[in-house]
C-alpha cells in the first residue's frame, strides 16, 4: 500500500446500511503464515493425511484467519483507520479450504453517536455459502473540532 490514509470515517459520517466488502483467495502460504504468526499448528490445518481422517475430509483454514478478513474491512475501509475493534461475535457454519475465495462483508447495523460506538453485521461467504456470520463492534473517533 503506497497511499497513506490518515483517517477513515468519523462517527458523524456513519449511516445505517453503509457497507464494505473484501475478497481474498486463501493460499497454502496464508495458512502456513497464519500458523506461524498465531502458533496454531493444529494438524487439521497443516497435515493433509491427518485432516483426511476427520469429518472435514481434508485440510481447512483456521477460523481466525477467516475472521481476519472482517478485521481488514474494519481497519482499512469501514470505519477504517482510527477505529478501534472492540468486539466480535462470530458463528462458523462451514469450513474454508485452501483455494477458496472468501468474500467478507460488513454492514453498519447500529450507531451510538454519544458513545462513539458502531455495531456492524458481518459475514464471510464462499460462493453462495455462508461460512461465518455475526456482529462486530468498533469505537469510532468524532470529527475533530476546529478553532476558528
Amino acid at each position: 500500500m503506497t497511499d497513506k490514509i490518515t483517517h477513515g470515517f468519523y462517527i458523524e459520517d456513519m449511516e445505517i446500511g453503509l457497507s464494505r466488502e473484501v475478497s481474498h483467495t486463501v493460499s497454502e502460504q496464508d495458512v502456513t503464515d497464519f500458523a506461524r504468526i498465531s502458533g496454531d499448528y493444529n494438524p487439521l490445518h497443516m497435515d493433509e493425511e491427518y485432516a483426511k481422517t476427520t469429518a472435514f475430509g481434508g485440510r481447512i483454514a483456521h477460523g481466525a484467519l477467516t475472521a481476519s478478513y472482517i478485521s481488514a474491512i474494519l481497519g482499512n475501509d469501514l470505519p477504517g483507520p482510527g477505529a478501534v475493534f472492540t468486539t466480535l461475535e462470530l458463528k462458523f457454519r462451514s469450513p474454508v479450504r485452501i483455494g477458496d475465495t472468501v468474500l467478507a462483508i460488513a454492514k453498519v447495523a447500529e450507531i451510538n453517536t454519544r458513545r462513539r460506538r458502531v455495531v456492524l453485521d458481518v459475514r464471510c461467504m464462499v460462493g453462495d455459502t455462508v461460512i461465518a456470520k455475526g456482529k462486530a463492534g468498533v469505537m469510532v473517533d468524532a470529527r475533530p473540532t476546529t478553532d476558528s
